[in-house]
């Protein structure tokens, strides 16, 4: 039986992984060598530069930071600015983190390259999934509905949500209607397909989360298969 210190450990070292950022494009099918459509999502990956590089001596864990994405400075605030100009680096909207096992194999100013996913199989990509804004018990939670005949008032109501006397309010969790989508997801174990460094396109096999033109993360998978 593994002891709790060294499981946090080895859950600690299955999540410092390297990855990139990209542009979800969108879907568009490949053919493969024996004429068979391989479905795929096309990810543009652009500049990606190391920002930062965090140490457990200063930050207290290691992690490189990256930036992705160049915009103009008047859509960055003076800290933004300042961190960037503090290491003499263009101007980047999106900043993220990669925990690594390695901090010292990075300096600022390094980019990263799609060579992260070289010899790899398997991917995790993450992303924010498409808002669907605010919907009922049935669309958003699968619930069933109630009778359709005309006496009924219960069509698609989502019925009682109280516990009695006793606690006497509404449990929190309770499935209800409310926000659907806009979520941070991760589909894990999509083939990778095909990596075009010239082109800085990734092409994974299936759907990945959010709609044309949001930023996913691709790092290669965590999750053991076959």
């Amino acid at each position: 039986m593994i002891s709790a210190p060294s499981r946090m450990s080895m859950e600690r070292k299955m999540n410092m992984t390297l990855g990139v950022i990209g542009k979800k494009v969108g879907m568009t099918q490949i053919f493969d060598e024996n004429g068979l459509a391989i479905p795929v999502t096309v990810i543009k990956v652009d500049e990606t530069v190391v920002t930062q590089v965090k140490t457990v001596d200063t930050d207290g864990y290691n992690a490189i930071q990256v930036g992705t994405v160049a915009v103009k400075e008047k859509h960055l605030t003076k800290a933004q600015l300042g961190h960037f100009k503090k290491n003499s680096l263009s101007n980047y909207r999106h900043l993220q983190e990669f925990r690594v096992d390695n901090p010292a194999d990075f300096k600022v100013g390094d980019k990263i390259e799609l060579s992260v996913l070289d010899n790899v199989e398997k991917v995790d990509v993450t992303g924010k999934s498409i808002g669907k804004g605010f919907q009922g018990t049935v669309k958003r939670w699968n619930f069933g509905r109630g009778p359709m005949a005309h006496g009924s008032k219960n069509h698609r109501e989502p019925g009682s949500i109280g516990a009695g006397t006793t606690p006497s309010r509404v449990i929190k969790g309770k499935r209800m209607a409310g926000n659907m989508g806009n979520e941070r997801v991760t589909i894990t174990k999509l083939k990778l397909v095909k990596v075009d460094s010239n082109n800085g396109l990734v092409l994974v096999k299936g759907s990945v989360p959010g709609c044309e033109g949001r930023l996913v993360t691709i790092v290669p998978t965590r999750t053991k298969w076959n």
